[in-house]
């Protein structure tokens, strides 16, 4: 039901398409974690919901062999221990707010990943530090791997250095990282292979493909503290919409049960380290309500589970709805907003998860949400867009529920992006603003009714 979004300048052409354990230790980071445009057809029309770039089969990535690490990192700040005997409760509330580094470690040319293969620079030290010091404690860091897995499921070593010298930037700077296997599942991009629908006769081989991958990831990081979460997947589903196939939902199970497995079996801080897992598509009503999901079985009682939220879709996420630029039952009846997907909708969505899962000890975070600019078709737009985010974070804080804002580093009509990734200033401060007063409300925000 939700649409992604081209997001990407290219070529050109603008296309909107530590070796501490968890309660030890100045750094996260051991001394060992860095070392050094046309749509193709079969992902014209792609249908999931993260709201990133769809690959482009024009080749815009830089030099793979050139050097992709940013400036010499600055010297760790100093960073409060996590105690090792936090409740998990407790735990995602210092997560709080949460902010995404889309399209860019999951971003791929062909089915090759490349930081830049969408339109966005290098990733810098730079970036991270505006986004904390805008008040965001995690950032989420979405990554491919794809060709980046050998024959012999063997994963590329600079890839993974890659990834751990992103996630230095920000664990070094006291924030929160999560890091996950993000379009290996997706049906739209090329060389994607993790296919819960795929037939039974293929699955033995994806498993094997999947655990081998998270061995090598749980290897890598497995001297950083809790300040790194591992999420499993991302928008895992058979690709269409409509009725779940469960089959294929119960092969999401197994997976995420040998994610667990795998990372716990790692060594290291992985015994105790926090993970992330979603159900159907990160979809609220398919993991609260499909009693196909099952939270898989963890000795150590650090799972989180992972959703989506990009209601009402006509307003968030649906570029052709450019009709569809304001939000809230203030202005029921009115013909620039959708019918449903109010207040009280998400009182109800973020109410199902509370009830069936935080009532249980269990954390929730909302890995993915936010708004497309449609300022260009109603100036008033970004008001409502603050709004939306406002309430959105609003309902989830007083919820204890985790929210992790989308970026997909485009600005301008139709982008998501809050932040320059070139010069690294903010270029949606209203939404920014939204966020962080959003979990410190003690009311509902007032809606805006003009």
């Amino acid at each position: 039901m939700k649409k992604k979004i081209l997001a990407a300048l290219i070529s050109g052409v603008m296309l909107i398409t530590s070796l501490t354990a968890c309660s030890g230790g100045t750094s996260s980071t051991p001394d060992s974690a860095s070392s050094g445009a046309t749509v193709s057809e079969e992902t014209s029309s792609p249908t999931h919901s993260d709201v990133s770039a769809v690959e482009s089969s024009a080749d815009t990535s830089v030099d793979s062999s050139a050097d992709t690490s940013s400036e010499e990192s600055s010297e760790p700040v100093d960073i409060e221990p996590i105690p090792d005997d936090i409740a998990p409760l407790d735990f995602a509330k210092e997560l709080m707010p949460g902010w995404n580094l889309g399209n860019q470690l999951e971003a791929n040319s062909g089915g090759t990943p490349s930081e830049t293969a969408w339109g966005n620079p290098t990733i810098t030290e730079e970036l991270i530090k505006a986004v904390k010091a805008a008040g965001f404690k995690t950032v989420r860091i979405p990554v491919s791997y794809l060709s980046k897995i050998g024959e012999d499921n063997t994963v590329d070593a600079e890839w993974l250095d890659r990834v751990a010298e992103v996630v230095d930037m920000c664990v070094n700077n006291g924030l929160y990282a999560i890091i996950n296997m993000h379009g290996d599942g997706y049906h739209t991009i090329t060389g994607g292979w993790l296919f819960c629908d795929a037939d039974a006769n293929e699955q033995d081989a994806i498993t094997a493909k999947y655990k081998a991958v998270w061995e090598q990831i749980a290897e890598r990081f497995k001297d950083y503290d809790c300040h790194l979460i591992f999420e499993s997947m991302n928008e895992e589903f058979d690709g269409t919409y409509g009725a779940i196939n469960n089959e294929a939902y119960e092969n999401i199970n197994v997976y995420n049960q040998i994610f667990v497995d795998t990372v716990r079996a790692a060594g290291g801080n992985n015994a105790k380290r926090f993970l992330l897992v979603p159900g159907w598509n990160t979809d609220i009503n398919a993991t609260t309500e499909n009693e196909t999901f099952k939270v898989p079985t963890d000795d150590a009682g650090r799972v989180m589970v992972s959703v989506h939220y990009y209601d009402p879709y006509d307003f968030t996420i649906n570029e052709k709805a450019k009709g569809i630029i304001r939000w809230g039952i203030a202005l029921k009846g009115q013909n620039k907003k959708t019918t449903w997907g109010d207040e009280d909708y998400v009182d109800g969505q973020f109410d199902k998860l509370s009830d069936k899962f935080i009532s249980k000890g269990i954390p929730v975070i909302i890995g993915e949400y936010g708004t497309m600019d449609k300022s260009s078709f109603d100036e008033r737009n970004t008001t409502y867009r603050a709004y939306w985010t406002e309430y959105i974070n609003y309902a989830a804080a007083k919820r204890g529920i985790v929210t992790v804002l989308w970026d997909n580093g485009f600005n301008g009509v139709n982008g998501m992006g809050v932040f320059d990734r070139y010069s690294y200033e903010q270029t949606q401060p209203e939404i920014i603003s939204a966020v962080t007063k959003g979990i410190s409300d003690t009311d509902a925000p007032e809606a805006p009714t003009e």
